[in-house]
């Protein structure tokens, strides 16, 4: 077993989510059991047996870019064991606090809402792939997927109880098509008194993370190369409060009425000669 990203409320000084990524060889085993926190399982590649508690079921993923998979969820309490195929596994695992209210089961794709967008160059798919209507005490998750040059999370948004938007911890998990891709993620604030003001940028490869503490944000591909990523977030909404949208940057939504407007054709400014 190999833990390829590992996030625990210690290490990213927050209260509420954690987050790994885990790569089996052919065969391996690992045993997750939370006692006082609910756990999701998304594969990313590869086949496995999956037991959810007393309850086995067969998964497999060939690629995040190729299909959607089955989730795994687990209550307080339940032993989540994956044991790996032949060709190895390669998944996710994220926890958060919760009674107990939800049972354990396989959530299939057939019930992962799918949903484009924006528009422009902000225009993306987004899978709620354990979000409302999925039952769940604390966690969300999202699988989004974006064209090469294009930004997600756009208008920019928080949910950090700005503005009476929700409190919700998240980790962006970001997978590029090609080897030599990379993305760029920005959380800030830019209103308030000068010790509330930041800008942290963030930027990775293939298999990289970004974490979102605090501050709008939004993600961008580089123009090789199409991106994916997976979000799981957890906070204060329980249940089916769940669904609360975050705060919107008012600055930036006038755009989601012309997704063209102003947008410039080239050339724009000449000597009468373009070459």
């Amino acid at each position: 077993m190999k833990e390829l990203q590992a996030v625990t409320p210690h290490s990213a000084e927050w209260t509420y989510l954690a987050f790994s990524v885990v790569e089996l060889g052919p065969g391996e085993s690992a045993t997750h059991v939370e006692v006082d926190r609910e756990q999701a399982i998304v594969p990313l590649e590869g086949a496995a047996q999956l037991s959810l508690g007393p309850n086995d079921h067969a998964v497999a993923r060939t690629s995040v870019f190729a299909e959607l998979a089955p989730v795994g969820y687990a209550p307080p309490g339940v032993e989540v064991v994956v044991t790996a195929g032949e060709n190895g596994f390669t998944y996710s695992v994220g926890s958060a606090p919760a009674e107990g209210r939800y049972p354990a089961r396989l959530i299939p794709p057939s019930v992962i809402r799918s949903e484009i967008r924006g528009g422009g160059m902000a225009l993306r798919q987004v899978n709620h792939t354990l979000a409302m209507p999925i039952e769940a005490e604390r966690l969300i998750l999202y699988e989004v997927y974006v064209p090469r040059g294009t930004w997600s999370g756009w208008s920019p948004h928080c949910h950090d109880g700005l503005d009476g938007s929700p409190y919700l911890e998240e980790v962006y998990y970001f997978r590029m098509d090609r080897p030599e891709g990379f993305w760029m993620h920005r959380n800030w604030r830019d209103t308030g008194e000068p010790s509330d003001r930041f800008n942290d940028i963030w930027s990775g490869g293939d298999g990289d993370l970004a974490l979102v503490p605090r501050g709008w944000h939004s993600s961008v591909a580089c123009p090789g190369s199409n991106m994916y990523f997976l979000n799981y977030l957890a906070g204060e909404l329980v249940g089916d409060a769940r669904r609360t949208p975050p705060c919107f940057h008012s600055d930036y939504t006038w755009i989601e009425q012309d997704w063209a407007s102003g947008a410039w054709g080239l050339p724009v400014v000449t000597n009468g000669v373009v070459e």
